[in-house]
């Protein structure tokens, strides 16, 4: 991987062109009169679904899950409700009595 140095006012008027080289494998080494600042790297692929992401950090101990037993726990039973009495109380509030 090839590493390039550049000055942020440079790269302030080459971003486009230092992003390229990034998205081809390129790290880009920030300095600010000639300190180092920061630097771009390119992103490693994820070719991991959304489960997968989600299940690996729940392996790592990062994330809890929740099975869907603890899930139907957490919400409380509807409230039966006799006749049209909901339907009544929503049209009155829309105010369509």
């Amino acid at each position: 991987m090839q590493t390039i140095t550049v000055g942020v006012r440079e790269a302030k008027a080459k971003l486009s062109k230092l992003l390229k080289m990034v998205q081809n494998g390129s790290e880009v080494l920030l300095t600010d009169r000639n300190r180092p600042v920061g630097k771009i790297i390119p992103l490693p692929r994820n070719d991991l679904s959304l489960m997968e992401r989600i299940q690996r950090l729940e392996d790592q101990g990062m994330i809890s899950g929740m099975d869907q037993e603890k899930r139907k726990r957490l919400l409380p039973p509807p409230i039966p409700i006799s006749g049209n009495i909901a339907q009544k109380y929503l049209q009155e509030d829309r105010g369509n009595d």
